[in-house]
C-alpha cells in the first residue's frame, strides 16, 4: 500500500475469504472460552440433579445419570483444549466436534425424564425448572456460534415437550407447546446473537487488518523517507557525505563537543582532469571511489567525519590534537605521499592538493572558507602541497568576506569608479580609444583589485547587476566625451568582460539593450576577453558572434600567453589583439620577444586585425614598435589609468604640446 491510499481503499481491499476465516478462527477461540466457563456449572447441576434422584429413591439411576454427564462433559472440555492447526478446515472441523458434543452432552439431560417417571414424579417442577435454566444458560454462553447451544438444547426441551405430550391432558399439552415455544425462542436468540457476534467480530478484525496495514504503510514510509535522508545526505558515486550532508554532520559534532579544536582538511586532486581526458569519465569515476576508499581506509580509528565536497574536492573534519601543533599538516603530508600507491593505473599519476583549518567552536562554512583560501595558496604552490590557515590568510579572508559584504551597497551608492587608459596610435600620437578599469576604494581596506571585485560579485550573485552598472558608467563617459567634442567625442571605450561572466550572463542582450536605450552606437563600445574565453563555452562564443555582428568591436586581451592563441584568430569576432606585456617589457634587448611580436604584428596586417601592445613604458620599447610596425600602444609611457576628466585634460596638453 503506497501512503496515498485512504482507509476505505485498504478495508475494500482485504480478501473477503481471508476476513472470513479470521472471524471463524474468532468464533472458536470465544467458543472455546465460553464452553470451558459453562461445564463447571453443567457439572454443578448434575451432581443437584443426582441428588435429588437420590432423595427420591433412584440411587442407582442418579449415580449412573451423573457419571454419564462427568464423561461428556470431560470430554468437552478435552475438546476445549485441543489447538486448531488455523486453517479453515481445522477450524471447521474443531467446530463440527464441538456441536457433536454438545449434542452428546444435551442427549444426557435428555434423559432427565428416567429420573422423574416422564416428568410425572413429585420432582417434575424441579426437573423441569433445572432444564429450562440450563438451556437459557447455554444460549447465553455459546453466543459466539449459534449450532452448538442450539444443539445442546435440542435434546433436553424436545424430550420435556414429548413427555408433557405423551401423558395427556390439557395442562400438559399446554406445558408441551410451552416448551417447543420456548425452545423455538432460544433458537432464533442463539442465531440472532451470532450473527452480532459475527458482525462485530468482522468489524474488529477489519479494523486489525486495516491497522496493519497502515503500520506497515508507516513503516514503509519510514524507510523509504530514511532512504531518502541518506540520499540527499549522500553522494551517489562514493557513498561518502555530500555537501549539505558533510555540513550538517559537522555542525553537530562541534555543538556536541564544545570548546574542543577541530581540524578541516579540504582535498583536491591534482591532474584529475587529465584522466577523465586520458580514458573517459567512467574511468574518472573509478578514480574518484577509489579516493573515496582510500581515505576512510587511511582515516579509519581517527574518528574523521569524510565527505566528498564536489567534483574532485573531498572534506575531512576530526579532532585536533592541541599537544601536537603540527598534527593536522603531518596527517595531510602523510595523505599526500600515499595517495599515488592507491590508486589504479588510470590514476596513478595523480597528485593532491590540501588546504587545512584548524578553530575551536567555528562554524564550519567559515572552516571551510579558510580551508579552501589555503587550498588556493596550496595549489599555487604546485603539485603534491597542503597549506595551512594563518594570520595572512586569515586576514584576505575577512577583506573576502567584507568585500562581498559590502558590493551590493556600493553599486547602490555608485561609489564604484571607472578610470579609464589611453590607447595611442603609435605614429600620430592620437588617442585612438580609452580603456575602462574598474577602480573601488573599499571604507576599510583600501584600493581593491579589479578581479577581487569581480569574483566576490559572482560568489554574490551580483555578477549582471555590476556589469551593468559599468556598463552604465561607460555609457555616461562616451556622452560626456561626446558633449566635449574634438578628438575624443568618437573615441570608443573598451571594457574587460571575465569568462565567467561571457558564459554565464546573457552579455550580449545586456550590452545591445543598454547601447539601445541609450542611443549609442554600437562601433563606440569594445569587449576585451581572454583567450581562452570562447574555446571554454560555445554560449560565449555565440554571444561574441552576436556583438560582432551588431558592430561591438570582439578584443583579444593579454594575447599570446594563453593556450589557444592562433586558434582565437580564426574567429571572425576578433576585430583586435593585445600583445601581453609580458612581451613589450625588455622589447630592446630581447631578440626573441622581438620575432614573436613581430610576427604577431605581421599576422595582424594579414588578417586585418588591429594590434595593439599593453605596457609600454619606454622610449626604446616605443622605438621597437614602431620600427616593427605596430600601429598602437598602451601604457605608463603615454599616460596610467585616471578619472575621465584627467585623462581629458590629459589629452588637451598633448594637443596643445603638439602644437
Amino acid at each position: 500500500m503506497n501512503s496515498s491510499t485512504s482507509p476505505r481503499t485498504v478495508i475494500a481491499d482485504i480478501d473477503e475469504e481471508s476476513l472470513s476465516h479470521m472471524v471463524r478462527r474468532d468464533q472458536l477461540d470465544t467458543l472455546h472460552a465460553s464452553v470451558r466457563e459453562a461445564i463447571p456449572i453443567n457439572l454443578v447441576l448434575s451432581v443437584t440433579a443426582m441428588l435429588v434422584a437420590v432423595w427420591a429413591g433412584l440411587v442407582v439411576e442418579g449415580l449412573l445419570w451423573l457419571a454419564l454427564s462427568v464423561v461428556v462433559n470431560t470430554v468437552r472440555y478435552g475438546l476445549c483444549g485441543r489447538v486448531s492447526d488455523g486453517s479453515a478446515a481445522g477450524i471447521e472441523r474443531q467446530l463440527r466436534r464441538m456441536v457433536v458434543a454438545a449434542v452428546a452432552s444435551g442427549t444426557v439431560w435428555a434423559l432427565i425424564p428416567l429420573l422423574c417417571a416422564g416428568y410425572t414424579a413429585p420432582q417434575t417442577l424441579f426437573y423441569v425448572s433445572m432444564v429450562c435454566g440450563i438451556c437459557a444458560g447455554a444460549v447465553s454462553y455459546g453466543i459466539a456460534y449459534a449450532p452448538v447451544p442450539i444443539a445442546f438444547i435440542a435434546p433436553p426441551l424436545l424430550s420435556a415437550a414429548a413427555c408433557f405430550a405423551v401423558t395427556g391432558g390439557f395442562d400438559r399439552l399446554c406445558l408441551a407447546a410451552m416448551v417447543t415455544v420456548y425452545f423455538s425462542g432460544l433458537v432464533r436468540a442463539a442465531v440472532q446473537s451470532e450473527r452480532g457476534i459475527r458482525a462485530g467480530y468482522r468489524l474488529k478484525n477489519k479494523a486489525t487488518v486495516m491497522a496493519e496495514q497502515l503500520g506497515a504503510a508507516h513503516r514503509a514510509l519510514q524507510k523509504s523517507s530514511e532512504r531518502l535522508a541518506v540520499r540527499a545526505s549522500h553522494d551517489v558515486l562514493t557513498g561518502l557525505l555530500n555537501r549539505e550532508g558533510f555540513t550538517q554532520a559537522v555542525t553537530r559534532r562541534i555543538a556536541e563537543r564544545p570548546g574542543r579544536s577541530h581540524c578541516l582538511f579540504l582535498f583536491d586532486l591534482d591532474g584529475f582532469k587529465g584522466v577523465n581526458d586520458a580514458f573517459g569519465h567512467q574511468a574518472g569515476d573509478r578514480v574518484l571511489q577509489d579516493v573515496a576508499r582510500w581515505l576512510l581506509r587511511e582515516l579509519d580509528g581517527l574518528h574523521a567525519t569524510v565527505g566528498r565536497w564536489g567534483g574532485d574536492e573531498f572534506t575531512v573534519f576530526c579532532d585536533h590534537d592541541e599537544d601536537r601543533a603540527h598534527a593536522g599538516a603531518a596527517l595531510a603530508q602523510s595523505l599526500i605521499a600515499s595517495l599515488p600507491g592507491a590508486m589504479g593505473a588510470s590514476g596513478s599519476h595523480m597528485g593532491m592538493s590540501v588546504g587545512i583549518a584548524v578553530a575551536r567552536d567555528a562554524d564550519v562554512v567559515d572552516m571551510i572558507s579558510l580551508a579552501d583560501e589555503a587550498l588556493y595558496e596550496a595549489k599555487r604552490a604546485g603539485r603534491n602541497r597542503w597549506r595551512i590557515v594563518d594570520d595572512a590568510l586569515n586576514r584576505r579572508l575577512a577583506v573576502r568576506r567584507d568585500v562581498e559584504r559590502d558590493l551590493q551597497g556600493a553599486i547602490e551608492a555608485r561609489a564604484i569608479r571607472l578610470w579609464y587608459q589611453p590607447i595611442v596610435a603609435l605614429d600620430t600620437q592620437r588617442v585612438h580609444s580609452l580603456e575602462a578599469l574598474l577602480r573601488w576604494d573599499h571604507p576599510r581596506h583600501g584600493r581593491m583589485p579589479p578581479e577581487q571585485v569581480v569574483f566576490a560579485a559572482a560568489a554574490t550573485g551580483q555578477a549582471e547587476a555590476l556589469l551593468r552598472y559599468i556598463l552604465e558608467e561607460a555609457c555616461i563617459a562616451l556622452r560626456e566625451l561626446e558633449a566635449l567634442g574634438g578628438e575624443l567625442a568618437s573615441v570608443p571605450i573598451a571594457l574587460n568582460v571575465s569568462p565567467r561572466e561571457m558564459a554565464q550572463l546573457a552579455v550580449d542582450r545586456l550590452v545591445l539593450g543598454l547601447l539601445e536605450e541609450e542611443g549609442i552606437p554600437t562601433r563606440r563600445l569594445k569587449i576585451e576577453i581572454t583567450e581562452e574565453v570562447a574555446l571554454d563555452s560555445p554560449a560565449a562564443l555565440g554571444r561574441l558572434n552576436a556583438l560582432s555582428a551588431a558592430g561591438v568591436t570582439i578584443v583579444v586581451d593579454d594575447f599570446g600567453v594563453g593556450y589557444s592563441s592562433l586558434a582565437s584568430l580564426r574567429d571572425h569576432y576578433v576585430r583586435q589583439v593585445k600583445i601581453d606585456r609580458s612581451f613589450v617589457a625588455g622589447l630592446g634587448g630581447s631578440s626573441g620577444n622581438r620575432v614573436l611580436v613581430n610576427a604577431i604584428v605581421q599576422l595582424g596586417l594579414a588578417l586585418g586585425i588591429e594590434v595593439v601592445a599593453e605596457g609600454v613604458e619606454t622610449v626604446d620599447e616605443l622605438d621597437v614598435l614602431r620600427a616593427l610596425g605596430c600601429r598602437l600602444g598602451q601604457g605608463y609611457h603615454f599616460a596610467r589609468p585616471a578619472p575621465l576628466a584627467e585623462v581629458v585634460a590629459w589629452a588637451g596638453r598633448r594637443r596643445v604640446a603638439a602644437g
